[in-house]
């Protein structure tokens, strides 16, 4: 059995899977003020009448690192870059404690000017008088030699125990990308590390020992102590729970498709081309910030379920701000789903209080109820369709890259559309006059997420580093440590890095080991005055995200 969370930021979806088939769903509020409660409460719920040593895996799905990054809710971080000369860096929204540092290497990864210890030992004085959580230190081509990084390291240990390296998140040469991915990785992980904790102990409250794993934004898995040290591997975690769920539910296509989850605060929407999701090529871009996160290639809206309805100035306005839950379910501020209450679209608590405070507001701006929360939906969707095409537009703008390949002179043009989340059902067929265009959702549309987290393939990922001048190889994740010769290659390193981590993943007992990619591969030459080239060589693979089966009892509706 497989137990599936997902954690947003308005509920917590749980359910329990055995054998392709889903036994048991919760969905609850989040208490955003106690985890730990959330978590444990929906542990409870799922567990009770199970046979807990039949547990096998625990996968989850999380906002709780976007919305921090979102809401601005994150630690404050001492950054340290070493820059070097040439082109003079300018950071913006790198915090109030960014120290630019002397010293240089070259991009073949030789020392051009070493550190001042003594300019390090005074910054460290600095940034411990300072209200400083967290370190990330980055240095200029930190990939091909990290010494820099890691003597850094080594002056913070005792003083912080959350300290992020650049070179150790990614091998690709985009400093700028590396810089805010080291940044957001230390901003972050004090909020997750309390979520994995607080995970942790409701699992050791019900006695469980099964592995957890969480999923990354690509739509792969790493497990719970890996993701406390590179916690912005989660960013994104919720929209790829959203993507599996779909996959899992919403039967293949091989054609152009658009994907929604609409949520109570946001709707994501996703694209398929020839029935493959489009991916990022570089990284995702949250808040503004340009990352190194594989991605499935997602956009947000503020538009939700739970989204504020008002007027301004005359005129009908949704979101993009969440006041609370919707009238009908206790809160006091008027929603989209208030209004789909009144059609007698979708259940509700309180359903007279929906009725109440939608007559209320169309009596002050004199209109008929039904037609206001007509046109409360239809504004709604229209939103949606606006989104879908300008991100459209956006998209065909540039070459298309899926998770398989490059696609060049190729637009997308979905021909339908799939639709999870709690107003699914009571939407689809609105949504389906506004686009133009078939709408489908499964009959588990309001659990689709922790569906997806349950269901999504276990995986680990490996990183081959090469240096044929110092004749070593090293994976130090599988604890290797090798002599190689300078004919070593960078097809020599894919392969056996396909090889070490089908084998890792059989030793650990995960499903369709054989299913291994390529994520990162580089290769760089470094000259020997006349007498050849030595290489650096950098290799990532890992088991290729996926499903490990589609739920065998899952109806889908047609609008």
């Amino acid at each position: 059995m497989i137990i599936g969370i997902d954690m947003g930021g308005t509920n917590i979806d749980g359910v329990l899977i055995h054998d392709g088939k889903l036994q048991k769903s919760f969905k609850h509020p989040v208490d955003r003020n106690d985890y730990f409660q959330s978590i444990w409460h929906c542990l409870q719920e799922l567990l009770r009448d199970t046979d807990k040593d039949a547990i096998e895996r625990i996968h989850l799905s999380t906002t709780i690192s976007t919305n921090a990054i979102v809401e601005d809710q994150i630690s404050q971080v001492g950054v340290v870059l070493q820059t070097g000369p040439g082109l003079k860096w300018d950071f913006e929204r790198l915090g109030h404690h960014l120290a630019f540092v002397s010293g240089s290497v070259d991009h073949r990864g030789f020392v051009v000017k070493s550190e001042d210890p003594q300019e390090l030992n005074g910054l460290r004085k600095t940034f411990l008088t300072s209200p400083i959580e967290a370190i990330a230190v980055i240095s200029k081509f930190s990939t091909r030699n990290p010494e820099f990084e890691q003597k850094v390291r080594d002056l913070f240990l005792h003083d912080y125990e959350e300290i992020t390296m650049g070179h150790t998140l990614s091998g690709k040469l985009n400093f700028p990308r590396r810089v805010q991915t080291a940044y957001l990785n230390a901003a972050v992980s004090s909020t997750f590390r309390t979520f994995a904790d607080n995970m942790q102990k409701a699992l050791k409250e019900e006695n469980i020992e099964a592995p957890v794993f969480i999923l990354k934004a690509d739509g792969g898995t790493i497990d719970l102590s890996g993701a406390t040290v590179k916690p912005v591997e989660t960013i994104l975690s919720g929209p790829a729970a959203s993507f599996m769920g779909m996959s899992a539910l919403l039967p293949e296509i091989q054609e152009d498709r658009c994907l929604l989850d609409i949520g109570g605060t946001t709707t994501d929407l996703f694209f398929l081309v020839d029935g493959v999701p489009v991916f990022e090529p570089l990284g995702i871009e949250i808040d503004g910030r340009k990352t190194l996160v594989r991605a499935i290639y997602s956009t947000s809206v503020g538009l939700g379920g739970d989204s504020h309805v008002r007027f301004e100035e005359g005129k009908l306005k949704i979101g993009p701000r969440r006041m609370g839950s919707a009238i009908g379910f206790g809160g006091e501020d008027l929603t989209p789903t208030d209004a789909l209450v009144y059609l007698g679209a979708m259940q509700a608590k309180y359903p007279e209080k929906s009725r109440e405070a939608l007559e209320k507001l169309a009596t002050k701006q004199g209109l008929d109820p039904a037609e206001l929360a007509e046109g409360i939906v239809k504004e709604f969707c229209y939103r949606i369709k606006e989104v879908m095409e300008n991100t459209l537009e956006m998209l065909n703008a540039s070459p298309v890259y899926t998770i398989k390949e490059l696609l060049s002179d190729r637009a997308i043009k979905p021909s339908s559309v799939g639709i999870i989340g709690g107003p699914a059902q009571a939407l689809a067929p609105h949504l389906e006059e506004t686009l133009g265009m078939s709408v489908e959702y499964p009959d588990t549309y309001e659990v689709a997420n922790a569906i997806g987290a349950a269901l999504a393939r276990p995986t680990i990922e490996i990183n081959l580093l090469a240096d044929t001048d110092r004749k070593i190889l090293s994976i130090p994740e599988l604890q290797i440590y090798e002599e190689i010769d300078r004919s070593y290659d960078l097809e020599r390193a894919k392969r056996e890095a396909l090889q070490e981590v089908s084998r890792a993943a059989e030793a650990m007992g995960l499903v369709d080991a054989s299913k291994t990619e390529i994520v990162e591969a580089s290769s760089y030459n470094m000259v020997r005055s006349f007498y050849g080239a030595d290489k650096n060589i950098r290799v990532k693979a890992q088991i290729k995200p996926g499903l490990l089966t589609k739920l065998t009892d899952v109806k889908t509706s047609e609008v």
